[in-house]
């Protein structure tokens, strides 16, 4: 087990402020030789579903043990619990507001902490509205430097941890229906719908009330339209050079629905 472990980001407080920052500093006075990696601060205020699919599918390419510090925290100060867990990959610290519930859908939680020991805080009493820089942060700081777990406070049953409610995938006669899970700054739309499930196959998408076909790559089309399996392994909508967001008027949650041709 490596003694000093990689550290990994993510929030939405945008780069503008000087909060990311602040807590880069707060993990530094624990440890100023902790890699960190920031793998995104602009996810839309308060999206929590947004954070889930972003660290969903950032996890698997870090190294087993990597810390992943996330702050998306609409309840920051309320009775929300502050967590720590650890899954086969590594480990997941910050609120528990259904955030991680997309890397233990992929991969189950093995122990989960509520963070009750102040020890381990940058101060005893911390802010009421950035808990990032006083708990999570100093919390990932400490586990990365190989501070085990359980010190870290209280375990709680992994199975009363919040979940994103997002819906499952419905297969039909003749294709399947599924939803929008996530919106890129390109504002390609991706699905909840493996890719792995139209492999094979003729299909196309609907959405929106439009027939979208089924393609291998962005430049498959000049103009309008164009469904493929994106790389992180989803079905998306996009439009070359385009913003289907834009154009389909599509939400997260909206329906939509694949259609194989037989």
């Amino acid at each position: 087990m490596p003694e000093n472990r990689i550290l990994t980001l993510l929030t939405d407080f945008g780069l503008s402020d000087v909060y990311v920052g602040v807590m880069k500093g707060a993990i530094a006075q624990i440890n100023p030789t902790l890699t960190i990696v920031d793998l995104t601060h602009q996810i839309p205020p308060q999206n929590i579903m947004a954070a889930r699919f972003c660290l969903m599918n950032a996890y698997p390419y870090f190294p087993d043990f990597t810390v992943h510090v996330a702050v998306v925290d609409p309840g920051v100060g309320s009775q929300r619990k502050a967590i720590a867990v650890e899954f086969a990959g590594g480990f997941l610290v910050g609120p528990d507001n259904g955030l991680f519930s997309g890397v233990l859908s992929q991969s189950e939680a093995i122990i989960a902490v509520e963070l009750t020991n102040t020890n381990y805080w940058r101060i005893p009493e911390p802010s009421a509205t950035f808990h990032g820089r006083d708990i999570f942060a100093p919390i990932g700081a400490h586990l990365a430097s190989g501070v085990a777990l359980d010190k870290m406070g209280e375990e709680i049953d992994v199975a009363t941890l919040v979940q994103v409610a997002i819906p499952e995938c419905t297969v039909t006669a003749n294709g399947i229906v599924g939803c929008i899970q996530y919106i890129d700054s390109f504002g390609n739309l991706i699905t909840n719908i493996p890719g792995a499930d139209v492999q094979g196959k003729i299909w196309s998408i609907v959405a929106s009330g439009v027939t979208i076909p089924g393609s291998q790559s962005y430049s498959d089309s000049e103009q309008g339209a164009l469904a493929l399996i994106g790389s992180h392994g989803w079905i998306e909508i996009a439009i070359n050079c385009g913003n289907a967001q834009t154009d389909l008027q599509l939400k997260f949650l909206d329906s939509v629905q694949v259609h194989f041709e037989f």
